[in-house]
């Protein structure tokens, strides 16, 4: 167990909710575990996780790599502000991986007694146990979900997580996984040892200027649109937008088109908007990606190469059902 701070593991502070728990204390809360598995307990950091970002990602699958020969599985405790974002950069991170990794938290520390911590953990250890458990999973509220496709997409619920545009792997039921899609197991697990942080998420908004795309051209090697409906830049201030872009991608930097919309993903070629965008040079589309997984994929890809050709190519392989 890895255990890195958030919700289930804090203690009211008096200013609010702050990781105060250990690993140990974590264990400790549900014995239960003991009679699944043998647990060795790491704690890198201990954290709320709206402070956790890509050090923490390459740290976490350090210590999964160092461990990767001598434990059958590894289960990661972490806030769930930001899990999706740490799941789907262990899924770039651990390719895969024959061995499961399960990340899992709670919306109310394990301290209460009102709470959703102790059912997480014992989930998430009863699935990492499980013969048919492999690659990086969320097990939150008795769901099993891949690493690239979770979302928090509730603030206070127990089910805050959900599988966007790919059905749950499996449920938990009286501890044993029954699984939705059997997964075939791969052989030997790839790590990655680098990610590329100088990534900019753009949220489109009525009125935006398009003078911060030249500010960002500077700034950052990768750049995530974040455009209204099925994608499209607006035509705007004489077309500002598009000679903006176009400027940003003749230094060679990478943009990729996503939408704002939670679900079933970008479309370009529906509006002339978007076959405008299309025709400003090589845009990525990130099509049904979860924002989470788009940027991590971008960091882990520029990380390796930022030769156009090559991006395109890496950002279109599908990973653990990442992009269709």
């Amino acid at each position: 167990m890895i255990a890195t701070g958030g919700t289930i593991a804090s203690k009211n502070s008096g200013e609010g909710l702050a990781p105060a728990l250990t690993s140990r204390e974590l264990l400790a809360s549900v014995p239960e575990i003991s009679e699944i598995c043998k647990v060795t307990e790491l704690q890198p950091f201990n954290l709320d996780s709206t402070d956790v970002y890509y050090r923490h990602w390459l740290e976490i699958a350090r210590l999964i790599e160092s461990g990767y020969d001598k434990y059958d599985g590894f289960v990661v405790t972490h806030g769930t502000d930001t899990m999706a974002y740490t799941a789907a950069a262990l899924s770039y991170l651990i390719q895969e991986s024959p061995k499961p990794i399960v990340l899992t938290g709670s919306q109310k520390s394990v301290y209460l007694r009102d709470t959703d911590a102790r059912k997480n953990l014992l989930d998430a250890f009863s699935y990492c146990a499980d013969d048919g458990a492999m690659g990086v999973k969320v097990v939150f509220d008795g769901n099993v979900i891949l690493g690239t496709r979770a979302k928090k997409t509730r603030t206070r619920s127990y089910n805050a997580f959900s599988s966007v545009d790919f059905p749950d792997i499996a449920v938990m039921r009286d501890g044993k996984p029954v699984y939705y899609i059997r997964e075939e197991r791969p052989s030997c697990a790839r790590f990655f040892h680098d990610l590329d942080p100088d990534i900019f998420v753009l949220k489109m908004f009525p009125g935006l200027k398009a003078d911060i795309l030249g500010y960002l051209s500077e700034h950052c090697d990768g750049l995530i649109l974040e455009t209204f409906g099925s994608g499209g830049l607006p035509n705007y201030a004489n077309d500002a937008f598009f000679t903006a872009l176009k400027a940003f991608l003749a230094k060679g930097k990478t943009v990729v088109v996503s939408t704002q919309v939670e679900r079933e993903g970008s479309a370009l070629e529906n509006y002339e908007v978007g076959r405008r965008l299309m025709e400003c040079g090589r845009v990525l589309e990130a099509r049904n990606m979860t924002l989470e997984s788009a940027v991590s994929k971008l960091m882990w890809i520029l990380a390796q190469t930022k030769e156009q050709a090559e991006v395109e190519k890496l950002f279109y392989a599908p990973i653990e059902k990442d992009i269709f």
